[in-house]
């Protein structure tokens, strides 16, 4: 199983707002998910990025690959 920290887009159209998860990469984009570990509000001024650095490390360590954007966000919030 290749598992993926990715997001999932959710919000009304034009405002979004976005859920760090960790999800089977074979799943949709916004389909069935393992766990969710933070959030991303691109949209607050300035933009808005919570994750739980612990479930992040331990799903790293344990093999998941987060995206490229999911990667930018995790440097961003320290991870």
């Amino acid at each position: 199983m290749a598992v993926k920290i990715r997001l999932r887009r959710m919000g009304a159209k034009k405002s979004p707002f976005y859920r760090v998860v960790v999800a089977d990469s074979r799943y949709p984009r916004d389909g069935r998910f393992i766990e969710e570990i933070g959030y991303y509000n691109p949209l607050q001024e300035p933009a808005v990025v919570k994750i739980d650095t612990e479930k992040a490390k331990k799903w790293i360590a344990n093999g998941a690959q987060p995206t490229d954007t999911v990667k930018a966000l995790l440097k961003k919030a320290g991870i």
